[in-house]
């Protein structure tokens, strides 16, 4: 079982972790991490230290209205990706913690080929 390090919660939704197959459970956004717990599994969590995080990006389509996944970016152990139900308004509860400057938007499909093909065509 699980210690929860947050010592007040301000927000909880349900959520999806990609983290290898999807697994369901509830997000906890509190004023010391960032915590996913399994619905049910109860070993399989996962918490994130605010001091942790090095930044995070979000998948932003239509021009803002709507925001498919975001992914946690940590300074050491690697990048965790998220789904909540409300995506927008966990990363605005998130956004209490991190700067704005830490919450970016991820490169669109476009953009990814268009720097391979540059890079593809790039003269030595």
């Amino acid at each position: 079982m699980a210690q929860s390090l947050n010592t007040k919660v301000d927000y909880t939704v349900p959520a999806t972790s990609f983290l290898g197959l999807a697994s369901y459970g509830n997000v906890m956004i509190g004023d010391k991490a960032f915590e996913f717990y399994n619905e049910k599994n109860i070993n399989d969590y996962i918490q994130i230290p605010w001091e942790e995080i090095n930044y995070i990006m979000g998948s932003v389509n239509f021009k803002g209205k709507w925001i498919s996944r975001f992914a946690i970016v940590t300074k050491e152990n690697g990048t965790f990706t998220f789904s909540t139900r409300d995506n927008k308004a966990t990363l605005r509860a998130i956004n209490k913690y991190i700067e704005s400057e830490r919450l970016v938007k991820s490169l669109t499909f476009f953009q990814v080929v268009g720097r391979g093909l540059k890079r593809l065509f790039r003269i030595k």
